[in-house]
């Protein structure tokens, strides 16, 4: 998983095999594609230029990302651990930044091995 996704897990009492299987990964992946997850309903929203508080006024499911995002990431900078993609979702939920601006910094950033995300 992406930046200190598993370093986060682990630090949290979960096992990278875990993280990395169906059930962490795989479960990521559907979340990121499939047009039935909450999830990306409300990231495909806010991609085509909707509130985030007009989104969620709407809807009458729970789309748990937007909520664990600043929870997350909160975690995160308390324990050090770079997490960026974690960051900027909270940063477009949350702190009003832009989507194009956050994609294009994430997109920017400069590659590092994984094992230095910690």
């Amino acid at each position: 998983i992406v930046d200190g996704t598993v370093y986060f897990g682990e630090m949290r009492g979960g096992r990278a095999e875990t993280l990395m299987g169906l059930s962490g990964l795989g479960d990521v992946a559907l979340s990121c594609t499939s047009a039935q997850s909450r999830n990306f309903a409300l990231g495909r929203a806010l991609g085509e230029g909707a509130a985030l508080s007009a989104i969620l006024q709407n809807r009458t499911t729970v789309a748990e990302g937007a909520p664990s995002a600043a929870a997350i990431a909160a975690l995160a900078a308390h324990h050090a651990i770079d997490m960026p993609i974690v960051a900027a979702v909270d940063a477009i939920l949350h702190k009003d930044a832009g989507v194009d601006d956050t994609v294009r910094a994430l997109l920017t950033r400069p590659f590092r091995a994984e094992s230095d995300a910690g």
